[in-house]
């Protein structure tokens, strides 16, 4: 599973076979506690190639600087160029799912091995009886700002 932002604007293309595929690059930053003290921040540049839908929805809906997590795997590409051996760890996407805002050019869309995306909830919509938005799962906020009926939030209300 990586986390990152989008590098560039991915390029859609359909091969022979009709199968939808895309690259992108992923740039990964990861903070840590120097020797000295202080924080600093590594960023680690990851290609990724995704498939099928996942191609897709990359293509409608990621820009460059968009937030994503992409699940996947690893896949060594070999080729010789010049009589030299070369080599390329890469990601295959398996799933994917935009973290940002419509704003942001991201959105609430995933992708993942034979599904559609989620498409962006309006505000109100889908939620149960109980106020809860099942599109929201997995967020910091998956209840109404206006608490419902009883005037706040009692020990029933809360997921844990």
């Amino acid at each position: 599973m990586l986390m990152g932002n989008v590098t560039r604007d991915p390029e859609l293309r359909y091969i022979a076979s009709g199968k939808a595929v895309t690259d992108i690059g992923l740039a990964v930053n990861e903070r840590r506690k120097l020797p000295s003290g202080e924080w600093g921040e590594e960023t680690t540049f990851v290609d990724v190639t995704l498939w099928d839908r996942n191609a897709e929805v990359a293509g409608e809906y990621v820009t460059k600087g968009s937030p994503l997590l992409i699940e996947g795997r690893l896949k060594l590409e070999t080729w010789e160029k010049d009589g030299k051996k070369n080599s390329k760890l890469k990601v295959i996407g398996d799933r994917i799912v935009l973290l940002g805002s419509r704003g942001e050019g991201g959105g609430r869309a995933e992708g993942g091995k034979g599904s559609r995306p989620e498409r962006p909830a309006r505000a109100g919509a889908g939620r149960g009886s109980d106020g809860h938005d099942p599109s929201t799962e997995g967020s910091s906020s998956g209840y109404d700002a206006e608490p419902s009926g009883s005037g706040g939030m009692g020990d029933d209300d809360i997921p844990f």
